[in-house]
């Protein structure tokens, strides 16, 4: 085995333990193992692929859920360190699923190229904007589950208290409801059972909307401070801004260029011709959240920006229809996002 070019590790990782495969240059498997996924575990990974040799790159599988914690002692160890997408299924269909098999598959990924992202720092500013904005995202969510269990309730209600409650406001049915005292030594009643149950219901999702609506402040004031130039762009909200930074990450540097970015947000026109027909469509890869947000902009613009109604229809003159105008104005808004974004990491950085 030759170990002259280097070797490539592949680490298929799991909440407890994380499998490791290395290989050299010429992509023969040099050895498999498994090690804690604690910080000591960490350090013994790393000590063991050195062992093999010089250690070129490592590519991990889930590095921003399971493997975010391998990812960043090996970024310290400055260790190069490449994304890696699951195996392909019908890799698995005709090899089987083990961890050593994946890990296997992680290392041939990064040594082919097939993984060739780096992986995000998860260091910074931007890291904090993704665990605000989760725990807002994951707030508003909850809400919504309580204000769909309080409508339930209300159709199912016995009749005199689904008279009273049928038709309010969203507001005004949540502070009638928390405000219910049922008798609890009649709990045995319908209406009394069915009053406690929307006053649990309703405070919940009161006390939801106050949670949600402070992140939310938090999460604005922290995305205007980190990204300016970018949060001042015409459409873009802090939600928005806070999904496109974090698909970036803390290391713009991992995006090479303009085009890479738009690629990352699933905005990149690739060919759809066949026939006489000649067209592009935009890939379905990408960060999905990213995608909305920037669809989300567009719709924006295309509502209250004349510039953007006015560019809508000259394509639509050109024979383009409204969807593939709509396509081409991702891509340029994909465009001005990421000279936004590049000014305020350069400022930041700086």
């Amino acid at each position: 085995m030759d170990t002259s070019l280097g070797i490539i590790g592949g680490v298929d990782t799991h909440l407890a333990m994380h499998c490791v495969a290395a290989i050299d240059g010429r992509g023969a498997l040099l050895a498999t193992s498994e090690f804690p996924a604690s910080p000591a575990g960490y350090r013994l990974l790393i000590g063991w692929l050195r062992a093999h040799g010089r250690v070129v790159k490592v590519g991990v599988e889930g590095s921003g859920s399971y493997g975010a914690g391998l990812t960043r002692a090996l970024i310290d160890e400055h260790v190069p360190v490449v994304e890696v997408p699951r195996p392909d299924r019908r890799i698995r269909v005709l090899r089987g699923k083990s961890d050593p098999i994946d890990a296997e598959a992680a290392a041939r990924s990064a040594l082919a190229g097939t993984a060739s992202s780096a992986a995000k720092h998860a260091d910074g500013a931007i890291e904090a904007i993704r665990q605000l904005r989760v725990a807002r995202n994951g707030a508003v969510k909850a809400k919504t589950a309580a204000l769909n269990t309080l409508h339930a309730l209300v159709v199912t209600a016995p009749e005199q208290l689904r008279r009273e409650l049928e038709g309010l406001p969203r507001v005004q049915l949540l502070e009638r409801c928390a405000g219910f005292r049922p008798h609890q030594d009649r709990l045995a009643d319908p209406s009394e059972a069915a009053k406690t149950a929307m006053r649990s219901v309703a405070r919940r999702a009161l006390q939801l909307r106050v949670e949600a609506d402070t992140l939310h402040s938090q999460l604005a004031k922290l995305v205007t401070t980190t990204a300016p130039r970018t949060s001042n762009l015409f459409a873009l909200g802090p939600d928005t801004t806070a999904a496109l930074l974090i698909a970036v990450g803390d290391n713009p540097d991992r995006l090479r260029s303009e085009a890479a970015f738009a690629r990352l947000c699933g905005v990149a026109p690739i060919p759809a011709s066949s026939g006489k027909t000649n067209r592009h469509r935009l890939h379905r890869g990408g960060d999905r959240s990213a995608n909305r947000a920037l669809h989300v902009a567009v719709v924006v613009r295309l509502r209250f920006c004349p510039r953007t109604r006015a560019y809508l229809e000259r394509r639509r003159g050109d024979g383009l229809s409204k969807l593939e105008a709509v396509r081409c104005l991702k891509r340029f808004l994909a465009r001005e996002v990421f000279n936004a974004i590049r000014d305020d990491y350069e400022a930041l950085t700086a």
